[in-house]
């Protein structure tokens, strides 16, 4: 390793998730360490490995460790207690959404931070915990620049009719379009497509990234071009706690029927709907899978059973389809959500190979299958290091 890197951070409400970057070229990195401290203002614990997956800590923390700002302390001594005086040359952060203003990577300055602020009614369970290690970086760090990648920029370029919200112009000219997410993770899925499936790469593919957060984003010639989510993150695929695809009267009769206020309704569609609001049980796949519940099969029939028509609905959109790409946390490790939602979906010609799907293979697909599928593992923090480079001409 040399004496500089780029640090990588992805903040959540209770979680400081990281990627220590050195070797940082347009092509690729060194991982000198990555991990997480989880925990954050309960009982904190940091976690951390090298890039071959060796273990470097695992270790409770102190319970001083309240917010970001206490995290980033410990994480700051423990890089300096393994990497000596290691150089920090930029830090990147994942930040979901961008609005109508920011398209791509951008430096972080004090207009940045105003404007991201403004969207996080938006993204409520994201936004304010990626801009709190923003400033918190910006306190320890004052002098180390900062770039903001947003979930929302792979997506900018689709056809209009994608980004439309039908509503009246006046409310579209204030930003009311869709913006779609999960981004990064689909920028690297189409990033290493031509060296894992150069057949398809360019072709049709629907990539769905499934785990708390769910989505699937149609790719043609490796551009997005449509995306199940919208202007927020509670649309198209049911999801851990969110509801995905609701109809809007619904939300009328909360308000009007059941009284209920903005916050009460805030709280019930991004923290007690999806899974956990069908089953009773869990927002956790592999908890409704270990049970018997007649709720929990409820609540899995119905995550596969919506993933199935989305699948459907994209296909129209990219007129055929070449590929499915499964990726992210289910998507990546559970192979009877992927039989399932492969078996509701081979009238499109996808042919499972059950032994390779069951091993977590690649490729899951029968070799003469008219639609190949994969299980690719995303890696959304080396997209957000290779901006991060990019943008501060590190390479």
């Amino acid at each position: 390793m040399n004496d500089a890197c780029v640090l990588v951070v992805n903040a959540g409400s209770s979680s400081l998730k990281f990627t220590v970057y050195s070797n940082l070229t347009a092509a690729n990195a060194d991982v000198a360490a990555t991990g997480q401290i989880e925990g954050i203002g309960a009982t904190p614990r940091f976690k951390a490995r090298n890039g071959a997956g060796e273990k470097l800590m695992d270790e409770r923390l102190d319970d001083t460790v309240k917010n970001l700002g206490g995290a980033l302390d410990s994480l700051a001594r423990w890089l300096r207690s393994m990497f000596g005086g290691i150089r920090v040359l930029g830090v990147g952060h994942r930040v979901v959404h961008g609005g109508s203003q920011y398209h791509k990577p951008t430096i972080v300055t004090p207009q940045v931070m105003n404007d991201l602020r403004a969207l996080a009614p938006l993204a409520p369970l994201h936004q304010p915990h990626n801009l709190a290690a923003i400033e918190a970086v910006t306190q320890r760090m004052p002098h180390v620049p900062q770039v903001a990648c947003f979930d929302t920029s792979f997506h900018r370029g689709q056809p209009a009719v994608a980004e439309l919200v039908p509503l009246p112009a006046e409310i579209r000219a204030q930003g009311v379009q869709r913006y779609g997410f999960h981004g990064l993770s689909y920028e690297y899925i189409a990033w290493v497509l031509p060296r894992i499936a150069p057949a398809v790469a360019e072709g049709r593919v629907i990539v769905a990234h499934l785990g708390s957060g769910a989505s699937m984003c149609a790719l043609k010639n490796r551009r997005s071009i449509d995306c199940t989510l919208g202007f927020t993150a509670l649309d198209g695929l049911c999801m851990g706690t969110r509801p995905g695809s609701l109809d809007p009267g619904v939300v009328l009769h909360l308000f009007q029927g059941l009284a209920m206020t903005a916050h009460d309704v805030e709280t019930l569609l991004y923290k007690k709907s999806g899974l956990l609001g069908i089953s009773g049980i869990s927002n956790d796949m592999r908890d409704l899978l270990a049970s018997a519940a007649p709720a929990a099969r409820l609540a899995i029939d119905y995550f596969v059973y919506r993933a199935a028509k989305e699948i459907g609905a994209l296909t129209a959109t990219l007129g055929g389809l070449d590929a499915l790409i499964f990726t992210a946390g289910i998507g990546e490790k559970s192979a009877p959500i992927r039989k399932r939602i492969c078996e509701a979906s081979a009238w499109l010609g996808i042919e499972l190979d059950e032994p390779a799907n069951n091993i977590g293979g690649l490729r899951i697909s029968r070799a003469g299958s008219r639609v190949s599928a994969w299980a690719i593992p995303t890696n959304e923090e080396l997209m957000i290091a290779r901006h991060t480079g990019a943008l501060l001409a590190l390479f």
